[in-house]
């Protein structure tokens, strides 16, 4: 079936983006955090613009997500584009410990060339930025080992921009998720849906399943490494080779649902933001350099 664009660009993401590229001119580093699952799909295009000369920190959140070889394949695929990716969990906590020194680090010539003018030091500013539920509040918390920001496995929740004192060397910024106000690649805006990495609002469950249905048959056939056996079979019982995403879905809400469907595409989707399915990259490094 066809399907209608996947668009989403609510006004509290306007207006933060506007506050955003006002607060980057008075950062010293840049954390800029993408969806481990997703790593391509979950870049802001405007990220190089917006931080011109500013120390940037790449971080691939939900390493839990994808199995360590296809972490290690992002690891060298970013080194060779000139930059370093640093994988964390922030549910489990897993790789945030070293933020706050790669952060105070990168920020170090700020307070040396304030030393050479004969000024006291000050706090390093960071901001923290991404697409929305990529776990940037998640990070934040985890960075203080306590809840002080709000934290869901939902887009949208953090709307406001808010300063937040890490430690007496670091001051960082926590800014609502933003994306392109326009989703020009339809096939990563798949992606965003199926991670839940933009809003509902913005696509319909049935479709966003049987895609997401489908991107696993491709990924099964094309990255066998990483599928050795189907992870929808293992999970439900179904075959899905000889399916269409459409007609295992159907298959699914008749076995285990009664025919509703938009209950098993729930279920399907919810299955695998928790990692119930497993360890499931959506994306894979590319064989030719950008």
């Amino acid at each position: 079936m066809s399907s209608p664009a996947i668009q989403w660009y609510p006004g509290h993401i306007a207006k933060a983006e506007r506050q955003l590229q006002e607060q980057l001119k008075r950062v010293d580093v840049v954390i800029e955090v993408r969806d481990a699952r997703i790593p391509l799909a979950t870049h802001h295009p405007k990220v190089p613009i917006w931080v011109g000369d500013t120390d940037r920190l790449l971080i691939l959140n939900r390493m839990d997500m994808i199995p360590t070889a296809t972490r290690q394949e992002w690891d060298v695929w970013f080194r060779e584009q000139g930059e370093t990716p640093y994988f964390t969990d922030a549910k489990q906590g897993k790789g945030v410990g070293g933020l706050i020194q790669k952060a105070k680090s990168a920020g170090n010539g700020v307070n040396q060339r304030r030393r050479d003018r004969g000024m006291l030091p000050r706090p390093v500013r960071a901001v923290m930025i991404g697409f929305p539920n990529v776990g940037k509040s998640a990070l934040i918390n985890r960075l203080l080992k306590k809840r002080v920001v709000e934290s869901a496995r939902r887009p949208g929740v953090t709307r406001q921009l808010r300063w937040i004192r890490i430690s007496n060397e670091l001051e960082l910024l926590d800014a609502p998720g933003v994306l392109p106000s326009q989703l020009e690649n339809q096939d990563a805006a798949l992606k965003l849906a199926i991670c839940d990495d933009i809003g509902e609002a913005a696509y319909d469950n049935q479709r966003v399943a049987a895609a997401f249905i489908d991107l696993l048959k491709h990924l099964h056939i094309n990255h066998t490494e990483v599928f050795a056996e189907q992870p929808l079979r293992k999970r439900y019982g179904i075959d899905f080779r000889e399916m269409t995403g459409e007609s295992y879905l159907a298959a699914l809400a008749a076995a285990k649902y009664q025919d509703d469907l938009e209950r098993a595409a729930r279920q399907i989707l919810q299955d695998y933001r928790k990692g119930v399915l497993g360890e499931i990259p959506l994306e894979f490094p590319p064989t030719d350099s950008p």
